[in-house]
């Protein structure tokens, strides 16, 4: 589980787990398919398909430097109906 670095929470990702879709940042390296069979071992579930896209850095500043943070990916997971991640409806529901 090394390439998915953490689950996100935004008002769409919430909107998409009525759909059975999960939505996380992965590291920039990894493929579709490394995090498909990553999701299939850990969780136990059938993953149908992997959408994916890569969001831009955000520029920092340090006095009169100015830098950037590195860029990510982000990736949604469909799963087949009758499957879901326990752990992340649970903390759904501690959002709201």
């Amino acid at each position: 589980m090394d390439g998915i670095k953490y689950v996100v929470f935004t008002e769409k990702s919430i909107r998409l787990l009525g759909n059975n879709q999960y939505t996380s940042n992965v590291e920039s390296g990894s493929t579709r398919t490394e995090i498909k069979h990553w999701v299939e071992l850990f969780f136990g579930v059938k993953v149908i398909a992997i959408n994916s896209h890569q969001l831009p850095g955000k520029g920092r500043r340090m006095g009169p430097i100015m830098g950037h943070t590195m860029h990510y990916r982000r990736m949604i997971i469909t799963l087949q109906p009758g499957y879901s991640i326990l752990p992340l409806i649970e903390k759904r529901k501690e959002f709201k």
